[in-house]
């Protein structure tokens, strides 16, 4: 694992080598949390909780999804995902999240659908802010997070105007499903980065 972020109250480590990106974010508060899930690993398990105690398991959609029964019941972890996606994902999803859940004081989510049909980023609001976006954004030419459009999108449409309702949030460091430490632009100052981005495809 890779430590890619560290701040007082979290970390953030990235598991090189994923396709679709898999993080691992160690928060203070709202403990463990898994973002999207490799082949099982025993090991790697034991790695995660020697960080801290692995306790959930988000997944911004299915695409990131891998042997989650497998995680779950060697960690205990319940398994987080919005909307439609879990009828896509093989395994049990303990937690379907809508609009309305907050997952601690600190930590909550933003619904952005488009790449797939219930795409869903985790926000950490307390400042330094960071965003997964999972599959939402992703890795432009100037290695920052932006909308480029894929042959599956569910909706590329949906997918802008989600990106454009990001202007009005705040956050420091962004991450998405084709993370690469070596390519990637991800923080400090994402928003504006993101928003510049944006712009840019809407000029052109």
């Amino acid at each position: 694992m890779q430590k890619i972020y560290q701040a007082f109250d979290r970390s953030v480590y990235y598991l090189p080598g994923t396709r679709p990106a898999v993080f691992f974010l160690a928060d203070k508060e709202g403990g463990g949390i898994l973002i999207n899930s490799p082949a099982f690993s025993a090991e790697l398990l034991a790695a995660l909780n020697a960080i801290l105690p692995l306790k959930f398991i988000f997944y911004p959609s299915y695409l990131g999804a891998q042997d989650v029964d497998r995680w779950r019941e060697a960690s205990g972890a319940q398994a987080l995902a919005y909307g439609h996606e879990t009828r896509r994902i093989k395994g049990t999803i303990d937690i379907v999240l809508d609009r309305e859940n907050r997952f601690s004081r600190t930590i909550d989510f933003l619904p952005m659908s488009g790449r797939t049909e219930s795409s869903c980023a985790l926000r950490c609001k307390n400042k330094p802010a960071l965003v997964f976006f999972g599959p939402v954004l992703s890795r432009g030419e100037s290695g920052w997070p932006t909308i480029i459009a894929q042959a599956d999108d569910y909706s590329y449409e949906n997918r802008l105007f989600g990106a454009l309702g990001l202007q009005d949030i705040k956050f420091e460091y962004a991450f998405t499903d084709d993370f690469d430490p070596a390519l990637s632009q991800f923080g400090p100052g994402a928003d504006a980065a993101i928003a510049r981005e944006i712009e840019q495809i809407l000029a052109d």
